[in-house]
């Protein structure tokens, strides 16, 4: 790692800027509670670490590099995000409705996994950023990418937390809310969709997803 404080600064920078993560964060938050914000945290990072093993082992490059495996990735992560939306609309709960039933923790930790595990820009972010950093006379680049790559998943997981822990909050006062409860499954159907047109028309960036 050429500069490791360098590398820091750069990756609190690029963390803490707002992107579809901490938007698809924010929504489990506001709508299931804080309890799936986190879960739906520790689910996204999760799918990070797997980016990172991909990027250390030379495959996010190939993927990339391959318009059928890049294409496949961006449309597998598009009807993910779709599918997330319809199951949304097509929730039952108690109340006239209004009261949407909470998905299990479980389920919500996989969906966080598969929604970053599907997204092609976490892919991108990876090839465009951590390489700048790396010291190719040091050698090991594969673990220089690694390290960096934990470090970076480490970040963000701290940086979801915050917005999942300030989003539950915000949630709890809009849920006791009838009129919010109405609208509630088509507004995050909406964010859904509108994260899987991110993820079809992903395009290389240096910004974190």
């Amino acid at each position: 790692m050429t500069n490791p404080f360098l590398f820091l600064l750069a990756a609190l920078t690029l963390v803490a800027i707002p992107g579809p993560n901490h938007l698809y964060i924010t929504t489990r938050s506001i709508g299931e509670g804080r309890r799936a914000g986190l879960a739906s945290a520790l689910g996204v990072e999760t799918g990070t670490l797997v980016h990172v093993a991909a990027a250390a082992a030379g495959l996010s490059a190939v993927v990339a590099a391959s318009a059928t495996a890049f294409g496949f990735l961006r449309y597998a992560g598009a009807a993910y995000l779709v599918y997330l939306a319809y199951r949304t609309l097509r929730a039952r709960g108690g109340h006239d409705d209004l009261d949407l039933a909470p998905q299990p923790l479980r389920r919500v930790y996989l969906d966080g996994v598969l929604v970053n595990l599907l997204n092609p820009k976490v892919v991108l972010f990876f090839l465009a950023f951590l390489p700048q950093f790396v010291d190719q006379e040091a050698g090991a680049v594969p673990l220089q990418i690694a390290v960096m790559g934990l470090a970076t998943a480490l970040i963000g997981l701290v940086s979801d937390f915050v917005y999942a822990i300030a989003a539950g909050s915000i949630g709890g006062w809009l849920r006791a809310r009838p009129a919010f409860q109405r609208r509630r499954r088509y507004a995050t159907a909406v964010i859904y969709l509108g994260l899987g047109a991110v993820a079809v028309f992903a395009a290389p960036s240096t910004r974190r997803a």
